[in-house]
């Protein structure tokens, strides 16, 4: 494997892990706010960037790629409104998305077919990601100040169970 391109994965581990940190704040504050659906779909989706990054963890030990485990950041947001963390997921997901599209481009210009063919998984994920989280803003956009309407969305997102990815490696 590319030197680049294993920097890049392990690089992208420690940012795996910093999502799920960011993700758990965004549960907290819904927790303290007293919306446990909310509070619950972001709890998975730590859940999901954890699993993310122990996806290129162990793609680079069976590469025979020396792993590097950073310190993970402290979530650097605050949030105010009910809508704040939407936002903030929204926006992260983008984020992440540019990070994915950088190892792809790095080792298709590598010629590292393997290291693309692994990583399309991920962009297809970040497609999901990217779109759930602006179904979540529209949701609450559309239901949000209704408080009615408010309870029933935070049932549904209730009810989102984890599931964690079919990727085999």
């Amino acid at each position: 494997m590319n030197e680049k391109v294993s920097a890049l994965l392990n690089d992208q581990i420690n940012k795996e892990f910093y999502s799920a940190y960011l993700y758990l704040d965004m549960a907290n504050f819904y927790t303290r706010k007293g919306l446990d659906g909310f509070a619950n779909w972001y709890e998975i989706q730590a859940k999901e960037e954890q699993d993310h990054a122990m996806l290129m963890y162990r793609y680079l030990q069976n590469n025979d790629e020396t792993v590097t485990l950073e310190a993970i950041a402290k979530p650097d947001k605050t949030f105010e409104s009910l809508m704040d963390p939407l936002k903030a997921g929204f926006e992260h997901e983008k984020y992440v998305t540019s990070l994915i599209n950088n190892i792809y481009a790095a080792a298709s210009k590598e010629n590292d077919y393997r290291t693309v063919q692994f990583l399309d998984w991920f962009v297809k994920e970040q497609g999901e990601e990217e779109k759930n989280a602006m179904d979540l803003i529209n949701k609450m956009e559309l239901f949000g100040d209704d408080t009615r309407s408010l309870y029933m969305l935070n049932n549904e997102l209730a009810a989102r169970v984890y599931s964690a990815p079919s990727l085999t490696l």
